[in-house]
């Protein structure tokens, strides 16, 4: 017997037989996981809800968005921002006003960066798992008889989120312009940094990470080029944001806290509940 014979007898006689057959998941079965496996489901329905319920509630509310020159501060509330209708706190608007809306100004642009969350593709990948549990986990029965995609109406609309990103990118460069604007401190030396300066430069950073790590975005820098040699600055943009786009998820849920922590640190500070405390 040769080596190779040999070789081949021994590796022969060590194989383990494979026996198919046992439960599976199927109509009567919905999984045969013994993990909590549902532990993920919950927790994202619980944080959507409460960030749903709560931006809902600081929209309409209408008030305590804006800690100005009284304060001694040049704060806004991301929601609100920019604040574009006649009704804005003096000092909070820095555009033309729009004089016939006559509720509150962040109904106005909500739509824009929700529109933005609702049709990412992280996010539409979380909401269907938690909330329509299409499907809620791996190995786990669809909740749905048939599957089309979004092909259909109305998650046809998803595809809209291409130009949600535009808009998203103008938003940024406002708040951006918002932080720069919270170094302001009327009376009190005129240029500092207090916890409200550093909660929105947080919130400014953390929304260009999220929208730079955006699929939208990696795709726009380096998608159907054929050769990245002809394109070189969409191969350095591409480079750039392809580490990011790994990272969405992480920056999808932290801008997320962030920009509800702006809001109401910003709430309670216009509302005299708390005090903006001064750095330097």
């Amino acid at each position: 017997m040769t080596t190779v014979e040999n070789s081949a007898t021994r590796v022969d006689n060590s194989e383990t037989p494979v026996v198919l057959g046992g439960t599976r998941g199927g109509p009567d079965v919905s999984t045969v996981r013994k993990d909590r496996w549902w532990i993920s489901p919950v927790i994202t329905v619980s944080i959507l809800t409460s960030f749903v319920v709560y931006a809902t509630w600081a929209a309409f509310v209408g008030k305590n968005y804006y800690a100005g020159s009284s304060l001694h501060r040049d704060l806004i509330s991301p929601f609100y921002s920019p604040c574009l209708t006649a009704s804005c706190v003096p000092g909070s608007t820095h555009s033309p006003t729009i004089s016939w809306w006559t509720i509150s100004p962040a109904l106005l642009i909500l739509i824009f960066p929700l529109g933005f969350r609702l049709t990412c593709y992280y996010y539409r990948r979380a909401y269907y798992r938690s909330f329509w549990w299409a499907p809620p986990a791996c190995s786990v029965v669809d909740s749905h008889k048939s599957y089309s995609g979004e092909s259909r109406f109305p998650l046809i609309f998803q595809n809209v989120h291409r130009y949600f990103f535009y808009f998203g990118l103008i938003f940024n460069v406002i708040l951006t312009y918002d932080a720069i604007l919270a170094f302001s401190m009327p009376g009190e030396g005129g240029i500092g940094v207090s916890i409200g300066t550093l909660i929105l430069c947080s919130n400014a950073v953390l929304l260009w990470l999220y929208s730079l790590s955006c699929h939208s975005c990696r795709h726009l820098c380096g998608g159907q080029v054929r050769s990245f040699a002809k394109h070189p600055w969409r191969h350095k943009f591409w480079k750039f944001v392809t580490p990011l786009n790994a990272k969405h998820m992480q920056f999808a849920w932290i801008s997320l806290f962030v920009v509800a922590l702006s809001d109401a640190y910003i709430r309670l500070v216009a509302s005299g509940t708390i005090t903006d405390f001064k750095i330097f």
